[in-house]
């Protein structure tokens, strides 16, 4: 099987050392061009065109930003598709990156194994002459994000990826919220490669972190009529449900 060759435009020299190393003896996906500002992603673009599956572009760099990338290179006729990678996650960028010919946005951080999944989704799934950003379902994600973080559930640890992932897997799927235990934590273990019994444990893990370093008012407004907070911290399955069921009202979700 041939590997899905990844050419990758990002500043942050860090962040893309640790994705050539995760990627480095992965058995579907290599980092085969790198290139650390805007002007130098545009010309290994253009010069390698045919010799690369996909695109990951940060938005912010030195002398040539992931916007002006895109404009540039936004008439080449077939051109791979485009992940975008940002931290700057307002209305008008999304907007703005969904005209220029983008197939995901993913909000930094993110964990390798969330980006090696949205890099298999995309070069499975998503034809080149169709392309189209999920708005509605980034938007989601962001919410999901922005929820996570008032919550104080941080970033950097793995039970804070499983709980995304949970929360997604039920809004989208609300007949699991019946099955956490017995259908949810395995189809997290499977997406991650990981264990039944980590993934429980390390989302037990976030929420105690959370329940020591959150937004108490906001922890209130989400479990107070759910949960008694004032006595013990939510269970796993609540805390999952709980946040679910609140961005399926802000949503509108049936």
């Amino acid at each position: 099987m041939n590997k899905i060759r990844v050419l990758m435009v990002d500043d942050n020299v860090q962040l893309v050392d640790m994705v050539k190393e995760y990627f480095s003896s992965h058995a579907v996906i290599s980092i085969s061009y790198v290139a650390n500002n805007g002007i130098e992603g545009v010309k290994l673009i253009k010069e390698n065109l045919g010799n690369y599956d996909l695109i990951l572009l940060d938005l912010i760099m030195p002398k040539k930003d992931g916007i002006s990338v895109l404009e540039d290179i936004k008439n080449i006729e077939n051109l791979p598709k485009v992940i975008v990678l940002t931290s700057y996650n307002t209305q008008e960028v999304i907007r703005k990156v969904a005209s220029l010919n983008v197939n995901y946005f993913m909000l930094k951080p993110f964990e390798l194994p969330e980006l090696e999944k949205k890099i298999l989704e995309c070069t499975n799934t998503i034809s080149t002459k169709s392309r189209t950003i999920d708005l509605y379902h980034n938007n989601l994600q962001i919410a999901i994000t922005k929820v996570l973080h008032e919550l104080g559930v941080p970033s950097h640890i793995k039970g804070y990826s499983y709980i995304r992932e949970g929360i997604t897997e039920i809004l989208f799927h609300p007949d699991i919220s019946s099955g956490i235990t017995k259908e949810l934590y395995p189809k997290i273990a499977d997406n991650f490669n990981t264990t039944v019994s980590r993934v429980e444990r390390s989302i037990r893990h976030a929420i105690e972190i959370s329940w020591n370093r959150g937004n108490w008012d906001y922890m209130q407004e989400i479990f107070g009529y759910s949960v008694d907070i004032d006595k013990s911290k939510p269970t796993n399955s609540e805390f999952i449900i709980t946040v679910a069921d609140k961005l399926r009202l802000d949503y509108a979700l049936s």
